[in-house]
């Protein structure tokens, strides 16, 4: 019976399992009377739907953390978003480490598959160097955030309280706050804005990219290459974030920004643009852009982050292979290169489910979702489009109607952002069966495609 279960429990259904177990968890712990501030009950679905968006790094929230939270609920959410940014693994790993265990194989396997890697070498190194980096950046963002805010607050506990959660949730792109407003009232204080910028692109870029930017550094080699996953990612996530901030600049110019300085505008454009990509912390009510702004900004969360980080969505390697697959088939080329290297046809095969995969669940989720809420006179189809797409690419962005949405929505929503947090692959990999050869193929024959 052992041997029967280490052959049904495979590391994707592990990891599941891992996750499921810690939403659930920390559900418990934020239920528990001590996380509630005074004269404040929680239902233990309220707490069940926060707890899967800390550890899923959503952000989507029927609560006000500030006003239902006590700080010792506040310090589980932030353990939660924790666990959930930097992976089971990772801290996994580093518990291991501190009381001296070896990472043996199946331990190794279980890293590579919750950071979204391919190979066993270097995985423990890799798992302490995130660990370490990741802390050291919120730290330093705690920092800066938190002495910063020592002239917007009554003392110096509280300045630092604020600035080591907004630093936080800033990298982890959990898209949680503990003011109640998110970051609406630093709207025209561009340092913090900077600040929170530069804390979510160290989140979303991608662990392995941060990882060799500081090999880069740190080894000074003139031999050392930057990988072909760095080339690629770094390329597609900033080139989508300067088209998201011009895509948001042009469609709101004459609607939300009319009458704005330059400068408001700008830092309103990129901001969106950065936070709608994963993190969903926001400098305005998301709900004052125009229908066609928040079509655009649904697709960014779509989008989402960059592989093995914090993030969600479809991820920019599936959209940069599936791009230059199309380009090359437009081409009459069969293979598809990019910065000098040819893209493994596995990897194409893996970029055409994650996308099918998510466009199919995304349609069936908006479909069910106004199914459940006919009727309802405070949703609206843009709102459930947007908030789908905020749930399944773990962002957080909202238009204020999380809260009035049935149980069975957000039971649905709850779905969508556990399935964002595993990863798509995991979860088909999880129900695949182990490969085994056929003795007999069938004869071949060609199919009219499009």
């Amino acid at each position: 019976m052992k041997k029967g279960l280490e052959r049904f429990m495979t590391p994707f259904r592990i990891i599941i399992s891992v996750y499921i177990l810690s939403m659930f968890l920390f559900s418990f712990l934020l239920w528990l009377p001590f996380s509630h501030q005074d004269g404040i009950e929680m239902s233990y679905m309220e707490s069940l739907f926060t707890s899967v968006s800390a550890v899923s790094v959503t952000g989507l929230s029927v609560i006000d953390v500030s006003e239902s939270l006590s700080y010792t609920g506040v310090v589980f959410l932030a353990l939660a978003m924790q666990v959930g940014g930097i992976g089971i693994m990772s801290l996994g790993t580093f518990v291991w480490m501190l009381f001296g265990r070896k990472i043996n194989l199946s331990q190794r396997l279980l890293i590579m598959v919750d950071q979204n890697q391919y190979q066993f070498s270097g995985m423990v190194k890799l798992m302490r160097g995130i660990l370490l980096l990741a802390l050291a950046i919120e730290l330093v963002g705690a920092l800066i955030l938190g002495t910063y805010y020592l002239q917007h607050f009554d003392t110096a506990a509280e300045a630092y309280y604020q600035g080591s959660f907004a630093a936080l949730s800033a990298f982890t792109n959990a898209g949680f706050d503990v003011t109640g407003q998110s970051l609406i009232p630093f709207a025209n204080d561009y340092y913090v804005q900077f600040i929170v910028l530069l804390l979510i692109f160290a989140g979303a870029i991608g662990f392995p990219v941060l990882m060799e930017v500081r090999e880069y550094f740190t080894t000074k080699s003139s031999y050392f290459k930057f990988s072909l996953f760095t080339k690629v990612t770094v390329t597609t996530y900033f080139l989508i974030f300067v088209i998201g901030a011009a895509g948001i600049w042009v469609l709101e110019r004459g609607m939300f920004f009319e009458g704005m300085a330059w400068h408001e505008q700008f830092f309103y454009s990129i901001f969106n643009s950065a936070t709608a990509r994963s993190a969903g912390l926001t400098t305005m009510e998301t709900s004052s852009f125009s229908l066609p702004t928040l079509l655009f900004i649904s697709l960014l969360m779509i989008i989402g982050a960059s592989p093995s980080s914090v993030g969600g969505g479809i991820r920019t390697t599936t959209l940069a292979v599936m791009f230059l697959s199309i380009r090359s088939f437009a081409l009459g080329k069969s293979d598809v290169k990019v910065f000098g290297r040819e893209i493994h046809p596995e990897d194409k095969q893996k970029a055409f489910m994650v996308l099918s995969f998510f466009m199919f669940g995304l349609f069936l989720a908006v479909t069910l979702i106004t199914a459940f809420e006919q009727g309802n006179p405070r949703v609206e189809l843009i709102d459930i489009i947007f908030e789908t797409s905020s749930a399944f690419g773990t962002t957080g962005l909202t238009t204020g109607v999380t809260s009035s949405l049935s149980r069975p929505s957000l039971f649905l929503l709850m779905l969508l952002m556990f399935i964002g947090r595993v990863g798509i692959l995991v979860l088909l990999f999880s129900v695949k069966r182990k490969e085994t050869k056929s003795s007999f193929r069938y004869p071949t024959e060609r199919m009219i495609i499009g």
